[in-house]
C-alpha cells in the first residue's frame, strides 16, 4: 500500500523512466536469439532450390512446439488473428439466419468475422469481475438457431470454457448438434485454465502474434489449436488454397497435397517469423512473469482504495496480465472516469486505454447497424468504468509504483472535485 506521505514523496520527486503507451506497441521484448534466427534463416533460403518455401520445416517445428505447448493435437499457423477469427466463422458453414453469440466487451475483430460471413451477431453481457462473456447471459440468450459461443480470454484472463461447454451440450442445435465453442484468446497466449494452458478447451482456440501482443512474430501472424482432425483438415485447406500441403499430413507426408473441394485462399505464415515464433514460444513463460509481478504489485499498492475494483484471477485461472482492468464507482462512470484518465495523462504522464466498451459504442459503423435493438446495460456500465494503465514485462518497479501513486493521486482529485 502507498500512503499519502510515500504518494507525495513519488510525485514530487520521481518520475516515469520513459514513457509508456496505454497499450505498449512492442508488448515483449527481442533478444539477440530472435535476431540470431531471422538472419540464419535468411541465409538458409539463399538458393534457388529452397528460397524461402512455404509451410517449411520451420513452420512445421513452429506448429508443432505450440502444440505441445498448448496441450492439443494441432496447430496451425496463419497470418494473423484476424484471419484466424475469419476461418473459424468460414469453418462453421453458416446459413441464412444462424446465430453466433460472442460478448459485447470485445475488440471488434471477432464481431467483424462474425457479420462479414454471414452469421447473425447475438451479444451477450461480460461478468464485470473478469470482462469475459457471463455463462448465466450466455444460456439466457441461446435459440434453436445458436451455432457458437465464440468467446474472448479478456486481457490476459481464460474465459470459463467448460461453463459455455457445459451450455452448449444442454442446448443441441437441430441439425447440427451442440453449438461450438470458440475461444478468440488473441490477448492471452500464454495464460492457463484449470492447470492447462488457454488453447485445449473447445472446437478450436485463435491466438494473436501482433506486435501488441504477448508474444510476437515480427508485428503480425497467428495460431489456431485444436484437436478435430476434420477441422484441422478443412483449417489447413482455408490456409492454402483449399488443400493440405504433403508436410501438413502426419502419416501421408511422401504422398501429394489432399485436395478439399471448398475454397482456400493464401493465410500462411512465412518461415522467418516461424523461426522468431519458435524462439518467442521457448521464451513465453518468461515474458508472462514480469508482467505477473508487476500486476500483484500494483494490487497490494491499490488495494485500499476503496473507489477502485482491481483485476480478479478465478482459483482456476492463471492470469497472463497483458492489460491491468480497473474500474472506478458506478457514479464516476463517464465524465468522471474520463476526467481521471485526463489527469493521469496532463499531470502524470501516465497514458490509459479503455479495453474495451462494447463494440457497438466504439464507433464502428458495420457492427452498430447490424446491431440495431442490442443493448447490453452491463457490458455499456462497464465500459463507462473501465481504464487499464500501461503494463509492460520490462517495466521498472520505480515505474510501477509511480504509475499507483499517480492513479491513487487522480483518485483523491476526483474525489475533492464531488
Amino acid at each position: 500500500m502507498l500512503d499519502e506521505s510515500r504518494r507525495k514523496e513519488i510525485l514530487e520527486h520521481g518520475s516515469l523512466t520513459k514513457p509508456w503507451g496505454g497499450e505498449p506497441m512492442l508488448g515483449n521484448w527481442y533478444t539477440e536469439e530472435e535476431i540470431e534466427a531471422v538472419v540464419s534463416a535468411i541465409r538458409s533460403a539463399m538458393s534457388s532450390m529452397d528460397g524461402f518455401g512455404f509451410l517449411s520445416g520451420a513452420i512445421a517445428e513452429f506448429e508443432q512446439k505450440f502444440a505441445e505447448y498448448c496441450g492439443t493435437q494441432y496447430a496451425v499457423s496463419i497470418t494473423s488473428a484476424g484471419v484466424g477469427l475469419d476461418m473459424a466463422v468460414i469453418a462453421l458453414d453458416l446459413e441464412p439466419g444462424d446465430e453466433v453469440i460472442s460478448p459485447a466487451i470485445n475488440f471488434k475483430g471477432a464481431h467483424y468475422s462474425i457479420l462479414g460471413y454471414g452469421g447473425t451477431l447475438v451479444l451477450c453481457e461480460a461478468d464485470p469481475r473478469t470482462l469475459n462473456a457471463d455463462p448465466s447471459d450466455v444460456e439466457k440468450r441461446i435459440t434453436p438457431r445458436t451455432r457458437a459461443i465464440l468467446a474472448t480470454h479478456m486481457n490476459g484472463l481464460s474465459a470459463p470454457m467448460d461453463d459455455y461447454l457445459e451450455i452448449a451440450e444442454r442446448h443441441p442445435h437441430p441439425k447440427y448438434g451442440p453449438p461450438k465453442v470458440i475461444g478468440d484468446a488473441a490477448r492471452s497466449c500464454g495464460g492457463g485454465y484449470k492447470g492447462g494452458k488457454i488453447g485445449k478447451k473447445g472446437w478450436m482456440t485463435v491466438f494473436s502474434f501482433h506486435t501488441m501482443k504477448l508474444m510476437t512474430t515480427l508485428g503480425e501472424g497467428g495460431m489456431l489449436t485444436t484437436d478435430d482432425p476434420q477441422l484441422v483438415q478443412r483449417l489447413r485447406g482455408l490456409r492454402q488454397w483449399g488443400m493440405e500441403m504433403p508436410g501438413d499430413l502426419e502419416t501421408d507426408s511422401d504422398k501429394p497435397g489432399t485436395r478439399d473441394p471448398r475454397w482456400g485462399t493464401n493465410y500462411k505464415m512465412t518461415t522467418i517469423q516461424a523461426a522468431v515464433g519458435l524462439v518467442q514460444l521457448r521464451r513465453l513463460d518468461d515474458m508472462i512473469a514480469p508482467r505477473v509481478k508487476l500486476a500483484r504489485e500494483r494490487t497490494e499498492m491499490l488495494k485500499d482504495i476503496p473507489e477502485l475494483t482491481l483485476p480478479y484471477e478465478p482459483p482456476e485461472c492463471d492470469h497472463a496480465y497483458y492489460l491491468y482492468n480497473i474500474l472506478v464507482p458506478r457514479e464516476w462512470a463517464g465524465q468522471k472516469r474520463d476526467r481521471l484518465m485526463k489527469i493521469l495523462k496532463e499531470d502524470y504522464g501516465v497514458n490509459t486505454v479503455v479495453a474495451n466498451a462494447p463494440t457497438y459504442q466504439q464507433g464502428y459503423p458495420f457492427i452498430a447497424d447490424h446491431t440495431i435493438g442490442q443493448r447490453l446495460p452491463i457490458s455499456e456500465e462497464i465500459g463507462a468504468r473501465l481504464f487499464c494503465p500501461p503494463m509492460h514485462p520490462q517495466m521498472p518497479e520505480e515505474d510501477n509504483e509511480y504509475i499507483c501513486a499517480a492513479i491513487a493521486e487522480a483518485v483523491e482529485q476526483i474525489k475533492v472535485g464531488e
